[in-house]
């Protein structure tokens, strides 16, 4: 018997979520847009997995700002407008890691109802977004897009969209 009672406890390795990465096959994934049988498989069409543009990554980091309702409005407007115009549809909203310091560690921005909350560890986070919340709290990500279905898009610092 070993130390703690634990008999035979191996950890096993954990898998690590690569842009390019071909999560079901444990492989890297062929270089550019996602096509034909690949698209069909993910249900996620090449224009979604196109890299986020600098001024995304911003309006999304300006979320820790104090942004009265009237702002929170222009800002969902505008992505809902950004996300349409480039992607032909838009997530729910995004969820990333919150800046704001304790009690918050994360924070959402739900383009449906245009509405910015904060949240502490222990707040329960609301369906679709519970979902992202573990990715967020990765630190690896600038932030998460939520779909309607429960597709989560992690973007990563750069812009870089990871496949699902």
């Amino acid at each position: 018997m070993t130390s703690g009672g634990l008999m035979g406890f191996i950890e096993q390795p954990r898998r690590v979520v690569r842009p390019g990465t071909d999560i079901a096959a444990g492989r890297q994934a062929a270089s550019g847009p996602v096509t034909g049988a690949r698209q069909a498989r993910t249900g996620v069409g090449a224009e979604r997995l196109r890299t986020r543009p600098a001024q995304y990554l911003g309006a999304v980091r300006r979320l820790d700002a104090e942004l009265d309702p009237a702002a929170c409005r222009q800002l969902a407007d505008w992505f809902r407008d950004r996300y349409t115009t480039d992607y032909g549809d838009f997530p729910l909203g995004f969820l990333a890691t919150c800046h704001l310091g304790p009690p918050f560690v994360d924070h959402r921005l739900d383009l449906t109802h245009a509405i910015v909350q904060h949240f502490a560890p222990a707040d329960p986070m609301p369906a679709p977004f519970a979902a992202a919340r573990m990715l967020v709290r990765t630190g690896a990500y600038a932030y998460v897009e939520v779909y309607q279905g429960g597709l989560v898009l992690p973007v990563l610092p750069d812009g870089t969209v990871v496949r699902p």
